[in-house]
């Protein structure tokens, strides 16, 4: 399917740019970055990866899963990171000014550090369970109630421009990685597991499916 192909390309780039954004952070905490690319980080998180990206997300494939393959908004995958989505939101607006001078107090860079970590380990997690539970199953079930395709739309300016901002940041911000973070596939290694959500197969699996499954 076109669309969640695209989408995860798309997770390509926005998984760099986390890495990019920590390494910005570390140096403007000491003085050794510019505070402008703090303004185009903030762009390619809120244009690309929030207006964008989720917006897609949201409006198109999660609406089609719950308006053609009957599943539910209210709870399960779909709530959980529709509330994700929210939460790195509200995140990114507290973390955006902090971006864009360097800390002049102590209290300033931990509240930076603190939010960039929160933010980026949230969303690398978000990334591995959309890429490797919800796209996967989302074809599948789009397919089974007889959705082939997708819409998709073209990218406004602001968003086209935040993501054609993020290939000198890299250069400049050589990506790095989280080494406290565990990455990995399946809803168990989703932060929502056991709290939003009791997994996909708990939460979308009919009888009929877990008799088929056990019968294989």
């Amino acid at each position: 399917m076109k669309l969640i192909d695209t989408l995860q390309d798309e997770h390509v780039l926005i998984d760099r740019m986390l890495g990019s954004l920590r390494k910005y952070v570390d140096e403007l905490v000491v003085g050794a970055a510019d505070p402008d690319d703090g303004t185009r980080f903030a762009a390619f998180f809120i244009e690309f990866a929030g207006h964008y990206h989720h917006d897609r997300e949201e409006g198109v494939l999660f609406d089609a899963l719950v308006k053609e393959a009957e599943l539910p908004r209210d709870r399960g995958p779909i709530y959980a990171l529709v509330n994700e989505h929210a939460e790195m939101g509200s995140w990114l607006g507290e973390m955006a000014p902090l971006l864009e001078r360097i800390p002049q107090s102590e209290d300033d860079r931990v509240r930076l550090r603190t939010l960039a970590t929160r933010y980026s380990q949230t969303l690398w997690r978000h990334i591995d369970a959309e890429n490797s539970v919800l796209y996967p199953e989302s074809t599948e079930r789009l397919r089974r109630y007889g959705t082939r395709e997708l819409p998709d739309r073209p990218m406004r300016e602001a968003e086209a421009a935040a993501r054609d901002g993020a290939t000198a940041l890299l250069v400049r911000y050589p990506p790095i990685e989280d080494s406290e973070l565990m990455r990995g596939e399946g809803c168990f290694m989703c932060r929502a597991h056991g709290e939003a959500c009791d997994g996909l197969e708990a939460e979308w699996w009919t009888d009929l499916e877990w008799d088929e499954f056990f019968y294989r």
